[in-house]
């Protein structure tokens, strides 16, 4: 879904944090009032004055210091990054990511056409992620918010609603076909009130059709690269596509009869219906539900009566449950190893070799296959 508003862009340059999401208004056109002229000298004017009064204030607090001592503490000097943030942008667009796997789906589309601000650091669960005013912020000063979808960004709701009437966002998965979406109820047929399952990423031939979504939001903040993003969305669709064959061979290495992923939280079952495996999360789709005494030990039954080898914790979400159903296991004289920890929500940080979904999915597939194809 691509959506935004149109009204005429207001002239404060102090909106309190009640006004945030009214910093990004376009003009009644449709164009946004945040990139024409005047109010391009308009916001370099707040800038300016906003900058001024900083540093007044950090030369004040030097003053203050040095006069009162030890006692008194110099004023925040975080705008600085800011600052730097916002001009190393270059005159680009601004994108701002809900989570790093829409980051890395921008990245991928838009190429260094545009800065992107992914609001989730690495390892963050969305599910329970909480929006600071400085979020706030720096969504209201988007260019353009891409979100997840389908209820990923749950306690982020009501905010990118207000939002997305007056900044232009997408939301990824809400793209998709609703017939190819899996219900947020596993136990149900169809979608429980309405919502399905968010955790379309794992399923790559599914979010290989995400890219082609991703062209016209761009292109509306960035015309002259509509080229340059269909064509990428074009070749990292087609990627996917091959990784998704890939990632079929890979599995096909377990015993079928071992082919169970008992996982955190129900985040592997898009993963399960591509590649073959029966997907058991201790906690549901959402990390907001809880797992009590009776679903531990209803899967500490499976675990053994199957014979399951390995048991796997997350990398976003708490070990807690996956640890109490090893330790039930291992109490009933059956021995379960911790498999590994699969990225779920979230790509791995810099520097992990799991920056992008796609070195995500193999090396989840890696851990997988030598957690269940080992020795009981």
């Amino acid at each position: 879904m691509f959506f935004g508003s149109s009204k005429s862009m207001r002239s404060t340059c102090s909106p309190s944090l009640g006004a945030l999401a009214s910093r990004a208004d376009v003009t009644a056109d449709g164009s946004s009032a945040a990139s024409s002229p005047g109010n391009l000298s308009r916001r370099r004017y707040c800038y300016c004055f906003r900058l001024a009064v900083r540093v007044v204030a950090i030369v004040c607090g030097f003053v203050l210091c040095a006069a009162g001592g030890s006692r008194c503490s110099l004023p925040s000097v975080a705008f600085v990054a800011e600052t730097r943030a916002a001009e190393s942008s270059g005159g680009r667009p601004v994108v701002v990511a809900t989570t790093t796997v829409v980051a890395d789906l921008v990245r991928q589309v838009a190429g260094d056409r545009v800065v992107i601000d992914c609001l989730m650091a690495p390892g963050i669960d969305p599910h329970s992620y909480k929006a600071t005013p400085r979020d706030a912020d720096r969504l209201a000063r988007a260019d353009l918010v891409v979100a997840s979808g389908l209820h990923l960004e749950g306690k982020l709701a009501d905010l990118l609603a207000r939002l997305g009437k007056r900044v232009p966002m997408v939301a990824v998965a809400d793209t998709l076909p609703k017939d190819l979406l899996l219900a947020a109820d596993s136990a149900d047929d169809g979608a429980v009130d309405g919502l399905h399952d968010p955790h379309v990423w794992f399923d790559a031939r599914l979010w290989s059709r995400c890219p082609a979504a991703m062209v016209e939001p761009l292109a509306a903040v960035d015309p002259a690269g509509r080229t340059g993003f269909a064509s990428r969305a074009a070749a990292y669709a087609a990627r996917l596509e091959s990784l998704d064959e890939k990632l079929r061979g890979r599995i096909a290495a377990i015993p079928q009869q071992r082919r169970v992923l008992v996982t955190a939280h129900d985040a592997f079952r898009y993963f399960g219906r591509a590649y073959g495996l029966e997907v058991v999360g201790v906690q549901g789709v959402s990390t907001e539900s809880e797992a009590g005494l009776g679903d531990i030990n209803r899967i500490v039954d499976l675990v053994v009566s199957r014979g399951i080898p390995a048991v796997f914790v997350e990398t976003s979400v708490s070990d807690r449950n996956v640890t109490a159903i090893q330790e039930g296991a291992q109490s009933r004289r059956h021995a379960v190893s911790l498999g590994g920890r699969l990225y779920s929500d979230s790509l791995g940080a810099a520097g992990s070799g799991a920056e992008t979904l796609e070195q995500v999915l193999e090396a989840n597939v890696e851990t997988i296959v030598a957690g269940l194809s080992g020795a009981p």
